[in-house]
């Protein structure tokens, strides 16, 4: 069962996963040293995730600024698979089982479609929700939001000025 989406200023649940080289990635691993942008998307090799994902990798500044950890119920050996065909270095995470659990405990997990849907979760080093946004399963989001909103976490960090965007 889906949870509700959790509320900004809650601590962000907890989890654990394999990345799409298997090693164990878990929320936990980044208390208290880095904050985090979770980013939930439907499916690998589909062209809106891909243009999301994409972006994020072509954004030194906000993987300078926080740890990237990209979700999505795909299995770990597409991942790795999409990994390496897109040149994504940040970790992608596999919620493939127990099916869509992660997801479902941020209240993005789509039942119907059997993915998680577009969701994305700043959390600062202390383990809680300090931004998020929920957008429509074709809606692409704004890489410029995520580094706002880390910003915002720590005003005035000269890591976190806004870059152009190249297309």
């Amino acid at each position: 069962m889906t949870a509700a989406v959790p509320r900004v200023g809650s601590q962000a649940p907890d989890f654990v996963a394999r990345n799409q080289h298997g090693e164990t990635v878990g929320l936990p691993d980044f208390r208290g040293r880095r904050d985090v942008v979770l980013v939930f998307y439907p499916y690998a090799f589909s062209g809106v995730c891909t243009s999301e994902l994409t972006a994020l990798r072509d954004r030194p500044d906000l993987a300078a600024a926080a740890e990237i950890l990209a979700v999505s119920c795909d299995p770990m050996f597409t991942l790795r698979a999409y990994a390496d065909s897109a040149g994504l270095e940040f970790s992608l995470l596999t919620d493939f089982w127990p099916h869509g659990s992660i997801a479902s405990q941020y209240g993005v997990f789509d039942a119907d479609r059997g993915c998680a849907g577009r969701g994305t979760f700043v959390i600062d080093r202390a383990g809680v929700i300090r931004w998020s946004v929920v957008s429509g399963f074709t809606q692409a989001r704004d890489p410029d939001d995520y580094l706002r909103a880390l910003r915002n976490l720590r005003p005035g960090s000269a890591s976190l000025e806004s870059h152009p965007r190249t297309l």
